[in-house]
């Protein structure tokens, strides 16, 4: 163990990628070292691994990539603006590994039709992990619970003031029907209409 990692201890051990003598930022130091990846994920932080690719980090500083749990990507409806692709190659070229889609689009992420949808656009353009918020509604307050465990959900988003077509919570009675439901995770944006 290294700092509490993984090590690579086994020359023969072949990875996908060695990010070598970077400054890697560890929960408790920051060390110049290598990182070993396999499969998109970090495999193993120093050692003495091969990789069938080298990226010579020498001066750089390694960190974990970032998860950003709101982004608005405008797809569909306003892709004038920016597109899932557009969004997460941005993402991407800022360290963004993940991202948490907003529902606010047009026609809004509300349906587990609409979730489908946003998916199958997904597919084969993002740059990132990703996952999408489901937007609750008056017509869906009820039945949140069961949409955030839908594949691909990020969870479920509420707006209490004004947003993009019938987007609004607006009554405290209302919010408790949407948590009630028996939601996970839920992100609010608590303006008072």
């Amino acid at each position: 163990m290294f700092h509490g990692l993984p090590v690579s201890t086994v020359e023969s051990d072949l990875f996908d990628l060695v990010l070598k003598g970077g400054s890697v930022v560890l929960p408790d130091a920051t060390v110049t070292t290598d990182v070993y990846v396999r499969g998109e994920m970090i495999a193993a932080i120093g050692g003495t691994g091969k990789a069938a690719a080298e990226l010579d980090c020498t001066g750089l500083t390694i960190l974990p990539g970032v998860i950003d749990t709101q982004v608005h990507f405008r797809e569909p409806g306003a892709t004038e603006s920016e597109d899932l692709e557009s969004g997460s190659r941005a993402a991407v070229l800022g360290g963004v590994t993940g991202v948490f889609e907003m529902p606010n689009t047009r026609p809004t992420t509300s349906t587990p039709e609409a979730l489908a949808d946003k998916l199958a656009r997904a597919r084969n353009r993002m740059w990132c992990d990703h996952a999408f918020y489901i937007g609750a509604t008056v017509d869906n307050a009820d039945r949140c619970g069961e949409l955030e465990k839908l594949a691909g959900t990020a969870g479920i988003k509420v707006f209490m003031g004004s947003s993009t077509g019938n987007l609004l919570i607006s009554e405290d009675t209302m919010l408790e029907r949407v948590l009630r439901s028996g939601v996970r995770r839920v992100a609010v944006h608590a303006e008072d209409e």
